[in-house]
C-alpha cells in the first residue's frame, strides 16, 4: 500500500549554521520543507486529530532544531529534524526534509541558495 502524504512547506527561522565566521555570529534565514508519509485513511474517516499528526507539534520541533544549537552542515540541521519527527510521531513511516539556505554568498557571486534534501525511514 502506497502511504499517504502531509506536506508542510515554506517553514522559516533564523539560525545560526555554517562553516563560516559570520553564519555563525550574524545568523541567517533558513527555510523547511517536510513530506511526512503515512497512513491519513483513519484520520479521513473519523475526523480525530489523534489519528494523523498535528502538524503544530512538527512545526514547533523543527523550529527548536533550527533556532538552536549552531551546527556547521545544513545536512546536520536535516539530519537532526529527520530523527526528531521519526522520534515523536511513531504513525509516521519517513520523512522528507529539505533544508533551503537562501542567498549563499560564493566568493563574488550570490546563489539563489543552497539546499540538502533528505529521506529517512522507519526501522
Amino acid at each position: 500500500m502506497e502511504l499517504d502524504k502531509i506536506h508542510l512547506r515554506g517553514m522559516r527561522f533564523v539560525g545560526y549554521h555554517g562553516t563560516r565566521p559570520e553564519e555563525r555570529s550574524l545568523g541567517q534565514q533558513f527555510i523547511v520543507d517536510l513530506t511526512l508519509l503515512l497512513d491519513l485513511q483513519a484520520a479521513g474517516r473519523t475526523d480525530d486529530l489523534q489519528q494523523t499528526v498535528d502538524y503544530s507539534q512538527v512545526h514547533q520541533r523543527t523550529r527548536q532544531i533550527v533556532e538552536g544549537e549552531p551546527l556547521q552542515l545544513t545536512e546536520a540541521v536535516a539530519e537532526r529534524i529527520a530523527a526528531a519527527v521519526l522520534a515523536d510521531h511513531p504513525r509516521v513511516q519517513a520523512v522528507q526534509v529539505q533544508v533551503t539556505k537562501p542567498w549563499v554568498r560564493l566568493e563574488d557571486t550570490i546563489l539563489d541558495g543552497s539546499v540538502v534534501e533528505i529521506v529517512r525511514r522507519r526501522g
